[in-house]
């Protein structure tokens, strides 16, 4: 999962060093975004808000409001578990102190409507949907165990991007979402069935 990060990571800080211009890209969009969540619902495995997250995310507007593209994101949520007893098997038992991780990989297709594509500040609702990894882990002692599944991703978004030159497209990113992955998965006895959050991202937009 490191590995993982430091590539997009690597990615975000290669596209920065593009040109912003909207002539070179016309018709074009990317954004590079700090990401922020709150998981909610029932049965949370980690449910400590968290800013472990980036998105990524490029599309084109096949038509003056509207685009489809891309996106990839990460989050990871942390949660402390005081030292207790568990019986993960229902006839053996465990004493120990946990810290628990949610990791998600989600990647898909993005898209928006835009409301006012020629000011400086263009408000919008999107869509993503696509699939999603996700890691469930609980480190104690020196040791780890985890469980990986696969499910699908679903999330609306509000946000706007702002750009102070509209003739050049280098400007901000402020989005609000919410999302849901059908993800299941089970882990010491924890078990996990779909994950919800809402969440906030804040970033560069080209």
């Amino acid at each position: 999962m490191k590995k993982i990060k430091l590539l997009l990571l690597a990615t975000g800080l290669f596209v920065l060093t593009l040109p912003g211009k909207a002539q070179l890209f016309p018709n074009t969009y990317m954004n590079i975004d700090w990401q922020s969540n709150l998981p909610v619902g029932s049965g949370l495995f980690a449910d400590k808000a968290s800013g472990w997250g980036m998105n990524f995310e490029g599309g084109y507007y096949f038509c003056p409001r509207m685009s489809v593209g891309l996106f990839i994101n990460y989050q990871t949520n942390l949660q402390s578990i005081p030292r207790q007893t568990i019986y993960p098997t229902g006839t053996s038992a465990l004493t120990a102190a946990q810290k628990h991780a949610l990791f998600q990989l989600p990647f898909g297709v993005a898209s928006r409507y835009v409301f006012l594509p020629e000011s400086i500040f263009q408000p919008y609702a999107g869509m993503k949907m696509g699939a999603c990894y996700a890691e469930m882990s609980s480190y104690y002692y020196t040791i780890k165990q985890y469980s990986d599944s696969w499910g699908f991703y679903f999330s609306p978004e509000v946000g706007v991007s702002i750009f102070p030159r509209p003739e050049y497209r280098l400007g901000f990113h402020v989005a609000l979402f919410y999302s849901i992955a059908t993800n299941s998965s089970e882990v010491l006895g924890y078990t996990l069935d779909n994950i919800g959050g809402f969440g906030m991202r804040v970033g560069v937009s080209f």
